[in-house]
């Protein structure tokens, strides 16, 4: 089976790196590429379309992963907000403590959608609504 017909390695690799981390008990930081269609996060923390996210376990709350996307709520000076983030903007895994990680290289299926980053195709779901009623 040729590469580009196969499932994107992405979610994989960062669900082991994720565990890799925490299991060594430092604290896992992604790098995310805001401008990829279905990023939800706070527009005032992105810089040069770029945001880091701390998603620590004790700094998160309800941490959903799968194959297309990781969600969770945190806060961000002190407002809760609920955070979306597609498996296409992820661009690098690391520890805070030591810099040690992975950045991801841009997969067939990634690079399709990166490509229509700023229209939604037809296998790009659309931004989520929060599912998550947030109590204070």
């Amino acid at each position: 089976m040729e590469i580009d017909n196969m499932t994107p390695r992405r979610p994989y690799i960062f669900r082991a790196f994720y565990d890799w981390i925490l299991d060594n008990e430092l604290t896992p930081y992604i790098v995310v590429d805001t401008s990829v269609y279905g990023v939800l996060v706070p527009q005032e923390f992105i810089k040069d379309n770029q945001i880091v996210l701390n998603i620590a376990p004790q700094s998160v709350g309800q941490y959903l992963v799968n194959n297309e996307q990781i969600e969770f709520n945190a806060r961000f000076s002190g407002v809760p907000q609920h955070i979306v983030v597609p498996m296409a903007a992820i661009e690098a895994i690391y520890a805070r403590e030591n810099g040690v990680g992975m950045g991801f290289e841009d997969e067939p299926y990634y690079k399709a959608l990166r490509e229509g980053a700023n229209k939604p195709a037809e296998n790009v779901k659309p931004k989520p609504v929060n599912p998550f009623r947030v109590v204070k």
